[in-house]
């Protein structure tokens, strides 16, 4: 045996079904950024499928278009990294929903053959992580309207990202969402769909869920640090990453996982794995490998869960221990570990 990064599909399933009740009556928008949170993209977009989750979150057009290759024609896929004309034509080729942030991406839009593209205008709410802003709304309105009159484009929603640093930031942002939104109508614009919230504020906090409700890591059972437990959540973590034991010594039992397979050395010495004799403390963590506390029959070949489903700890216990999030410790895993699917 070797390492793996092992994902049970079946508590892939058991969380959408989570989601899709925390956020009802929207709809769950699966984000799958990342290789699907490094899960692997093509297994988990086709099992959320088969699951019935029909909108996708694809970050990208490069993933936008591989999720549409996994999943056919009805599904609905929206992208919102866009690098100006060529990833536009790309987009409304593979016939995806366009998350426009940026007035010079309505200027591009203007220079392809007319084909209509499924626009979804950003607002920036105050999170600066794109958007076009409060001031220059009106005017991108009144791009998007002579887009639409030309047949380049159909305003089909109206989207922001919050920072859920607190509910008053939030609040204001969502006043600031619904007067956008509310100035788009009077400009005789009609989008379909509204989308503000995600994970965090999609769950706990109804007045944000809109139409759609774009969840990423509760999905995949990532919690978010300094906030409620899985338990708490629903949530389950789906993926463990699994180490073997190929050496034991006087320093300690050597797994086949290390730094450049994604464990941060910030985290040698502080916190335990799962191992065959029970609990044993990370000692070191290696480039390629990693010493933990031996037991009195470690052998060769013995399987150690070092975090995730089946551990001691998820990926948000380890990112509290160095000050990051769980989606941090999460991508990280080396894309090098096979992904083992349990079904």
């Amino acid at each position: 045996m070797s390492a793996v990064y092992r994902v049970d599909l079946e508590a892939f399933a058991r969380n959408l079904v989570r989601v899709r009740e925390a956020v009802a009556p929207a709809t769950h928008m699966l984000v799958v950024k990342d290789d699907a949170y490094a899960h692997g993209l093509e297994v988990l977009v086709r099992r959320a499928w088969d699951e019935g989750v029909r909108w996708f979150g694809a970050f990208d057009v490069v993933t936008g278009s591989a999720v549409r290759a996994v999943v056919g024609p009805e599904a609905r896929i929206f992208v919102w990294l866009l690098g100006g004309a060529d990833d536009l034509a790309a987009g409304v080729a593979a016939d995806l929903d366009l998350g426009i942030g940026d007035e010079a991406l309505l200027d591009d839009l203007a220079t392809l053959p007319p084909a209509p593209a499924r626009v979804h205008l950003k607002i920036d709410t105050g999170l600066h992580r794109n958007g076009i802003r409060p001031e220059r709304w009106n005017a991108a309105l009144a791009r998007t309207a002579g887009l639409v009159a030309e047949g380049r484009a159909v305003l089909e929603g109206i989207w922001s990202h919050i920072s859920e640093a607190s509910d008053a930031d939030d609040d204001d942002a969502r006043a600031l969402f619904l007067a956008a939104r509310d100035a788009a109508r009077a400009a005789g614009l009609t989008p379909r769909y509204s989308h503000l919230a995600a994970s965090a504020a999609g769950f706990a906090r109804g007045e944000f869920r809109e139409d759609l409700v774009r969840v990423g890591a509760f999905s995949y059972g990532i919690r978010p640090a300094g906030g409620p437990g899985e338990a708490d959540l629903g949530i389950e973590p789906i993926a463990g990453l699994v180490a073997c034991v190929v050496a034991v010594d006087a320093a300690g039992a050597h797994l086949d996982v290390g730094g450049l397979h994604g464990l941060p050395s910030a985290l040698s010495g502080r916190f335990d794995v799962a191992t065959p004799g029970g609990p044993r403390r990370v000692e070191a963590i290696g480039a390629t490998s990693t010493a933990i506390a031996p037991w009195d029959d470690a052998r060769v070949g013995d399987e150690v869960v070092v975090f995730g489903r089946g551990g001691l700890h998820s990926a948000t216990d380890l990112a509290e221990r160095i000050d990051t999030i769980g989606e941090e410790i999460a991508l990280r895993v080396s894309p090098s570990l096979p992904r083992e699917y349990v079904h």
